[in-house]
């Protein structure tokens, strides 16, 4: 049985006196939960001293973003062994804001992807769709290829502590919604190519949902059986609708 994991997205929001007074809140009203595992993930700045308060709770510490390299002339960059050593669990790879704002390829998925595991963290693969895609038919086509693409090189036991989201471009932000039913169609088909070539991994490797996450629908989408969670963005910067989110997937 895969253990949900609901996740919050901050984005850019949050002054570091704002992410430790949402986040001392989320402790003490998520705190007991035990059949569904949380994470937050705030920029990098706040990183520790997130951390440092949730260090002893049932929340863990995701990024939104990390380097391949381990160090180097990155000027702005994050590595994998400074988010490790401050306590991140998770980071968020290949979100569709960081494709289009700052022109992340495939290839670039797939290189933090491996870097993720070689230090000890643990990826949140992003994949999605264009409105265009979409109403042309090839949603599968453009999914497919970016987890073959992200996966390339990992193995099958890397894979199983893979989380995938899947975020259809044209719902993130929007307030539009894919169906529970089609969220959970191309999440299926996720699962199904993930086990064309490594069987023992589909039945662990999580995917969830993300865009436009809130508390009025997630429990339509965790009563599909393919969904394993959500990747929260606007509904996790406030604590009521995020504590309901995260109750709601339980």
């Amino acid at each position: 049985m895969r253990k949900p994991l609901i996740a919050g997205n901050w984005k850019m929001h949050k002054t570091m006196s704002e992410a430790e007074e949402l986040v001392k809140e989320l402790k003490d009203r998520l705190a007991g939960i035990e059949d569904v595992e949380i994470a937050v993930c705030p920029t990098s700045v706040n990183l520790l001293p997130v951390y440092n308060i949730i260090a002893d709770s049932n929340i863990k510490l995701g990024a939104q973003n990390m380097h391949w390299e381990e160090s180097g002339a990155y000027t702005g960059e994050i590595s994998g062994p400074m988010l490790k050593e401050i306590g991140a669990t998770y980071v968020i790879i290949g979100h569709s804001e960081r494709r289009e704002y700052f022109q992340e390829s495939d290839e670039d998925v797939n290189r933090k992807a491996k870097a993720a595991f070689k230090y000890g963290l643990r990826p949140i693969i992003c994949v999605g769709e264009t409105l265009e895609e979409r109403e042309a038919g090839k949603t599968m086509e453009k999914v497919k290829g970016q987890i073959k693409a992200a996966l390339a090189g990992l193995s099958k036991e890397q894979i199983a502590e893979t989380v995938i989201a899947y975020e259809p471009i044209w719902a993130i932000g929007t307030g539009r919604t894919a169906t529970a039913e089609d969220a959970n169609e191309v999440i299926k088909a996720i699962r199904e190519l993930v086990r064309e070539d490594f069987a023992d991994a589909a039945d662990q490797i999580r995917i969830q949902y993300g865009g436009s996450v809130k508390a009025s629908n997630i429990e339509e989408l965790m009563a599909q059986p393919e969904i394993d969670g959500a990747l929260v963005g606007g509904a996790s910067l406030d604590v009521d609708s995020f504590v309901q989110i995260v109750e709601g997937a339980r």
